[in-house]
């Protein structure tokens, strides 16, 4: 079993695991703005979450001889410790549940926001009870400013999406409710001759009023005209579900609570992730079948046949679970070795989220200078949360 055992590897992997775990969302939110259904995106999204959980457990799990006080994955597999392999998949439950949360929160409320406000709320409540549970690990001098310091992004994130939703109300107020210009108005404020071919190029831009509503016409989940609370409860559930997931692997690995039986070795991280990610994949396909024939939010009902042959953007999905599996792997391997308080630094995801949805979503594009302030400001307190939480990660001792 591959161990890592100095802090800078621990950082390089709480490194590599913030850029997948913030880019499988943009792709998730790209499919669902092309007019894929979100089930059919899940679906595939669970399958190479859990292939890329099998691949880390049968590589760097099984690296080296078995050890008595770290066994590989395989060796492992066939030992009693059922107690922490519940809260090991209790983990995957979770964040299960979080991860189909915010896959339609983000149409809502809007990528960057939704991901600033879930990762906020993960870092305040779990990186807290992780602090505890790691045995104080962890610098609090320097760990709890670091929380603090997200309080105050999310404060910001939250300031950004209001100032943007007026912006966007102001480049709406010339349309109805269905999506057409009213007569006589224009968006621009001159009277101009319509050219068709000018127009169609228009409505490709990036924060114009016709590409809002070009994007509505477009994607699977329809917001415009709904009510953002919706969005928002989405989200803050969404954050409660990710909050606990950490810590349920940090008891899963570490067994703080001592409800393994003497001498049996604690489970290695290869092997509780291993069953999180089974428990993340069962839930998910049990919950996405169901929607399919049962779906939420007005969406349009669909079967298993319809999924089996949507190819339509698969081999995006499938990237995506790819990315997830393995920045979640990436995560607890630096956990263990660093704290999984200070592994909770790849909660600024959203620093990387942001970028794709400027640079693919066209997001606070032609928004006002008060939104762009905004925006700045949020961004620039995550790059020092991140910053704080990484300088407070400590070393735990290896058995």
């Amino acid at each position: 079993m591959y161990i890592i055992e100095s802090k800078e590897g621990a950082i390089a992997c709480m490194m590599l695991a913030l850029l997948f775990l913030g880019t499988w969302p943009a792709i998730m939110t790209l499919l669902e703005r092309r007019g894929r259904l979100p089930q059919h995106t899940y679906l595939d999204y669970s399958i190479t979450n859990l292939l890329a959980a099998v691949i880390i457990a049968l590589t760097f799990g099984q690296i080296g001889e078995s050890k008595p006080g770290s066994p590989n994955f395989i060796t492992q597999l066939y030992q009693d410790n059922w107690p922490c392999v519940l809260f090991a998949m209790g983990g995957g439950v979770v964040l299960s549940l979080g991860n189909l949360t915010t896959q339609y929160a983000w149409a809502f409320v809007g990528l960057s926001v939704t991901e600033v406000i879930t990762s906020s709320i993960t870092v305040v409540i779990g990186t807290t009870v992780n602090y505890f549970l790691d045995g104080r690990i962890n610098k609090a001098e320097i760990l709890f400013p670091g929380v603090g310091c997200f309080l105050i992004a999310v404060c910001l994130g939250s300031a950004v999406h209001s100032s943007n939703a007026i912006d966007n109300e102001e480049k709406l107020s010339d349309f109805s409710n269905d999506g057409t210009r009213e007569k006589g108005s224009n968006v621009s404020g001159k009277n101009e001759t319509k050219d068709p071919e000018k127009d169609s190029v228009e409505k490709a831009k990036f924060g114009t009023a016709d590409f809002l509503i070009e994007l509505e016409n477009k994607r699977s989940i329809k917001v415009l005209g709904k009510n953002t609370l919706i969005g928002l409860v989405l989200t803050f559930f969404a954050g409660a579900c990710f909050s606990l997931f950490s810590p349920a692997f940090n008891l899963a690995t570490n067994d703080q609570w001592h409800t393994m039986k003497e001498g049996v070795p604690h489970l290695v991280v290869y092997t509780a992730f291993f069953h999180f990610s089974i428990s993340c994949f069962v839930l998910a396909i049990i919950l996405n079948v169901t929607f399919l024939y049962y779906p939420v939010l007005n969406l349009p009902k669909s079967s298993l046949n319809a999924y089996v042959q949507d190819w339509n953007g698969r081999h995006w999905a499938l990237l995506a679970g790819l990315l997830c599996g393995f920045g979640n792997g990436l995560q607890f391997m630096g956990g263990q070795a660093a704290g999984y308080a200070a592994a909770d630094a790849v909660q600024a995801l959203p620093l990387v989220s942001t970028f794709w949805g400027i640079v693919l979503f066209g997001e606070y594009r032609k928004s006002s200078k008060r939104t762009y302030i905004l925006l700045g400001s949020m961004l620039f307190m995550f790059i020092v949360a991140v910053g704080v939480l990484m300088a407070s990660s400590g070393h735990r001792k290896t058995p």
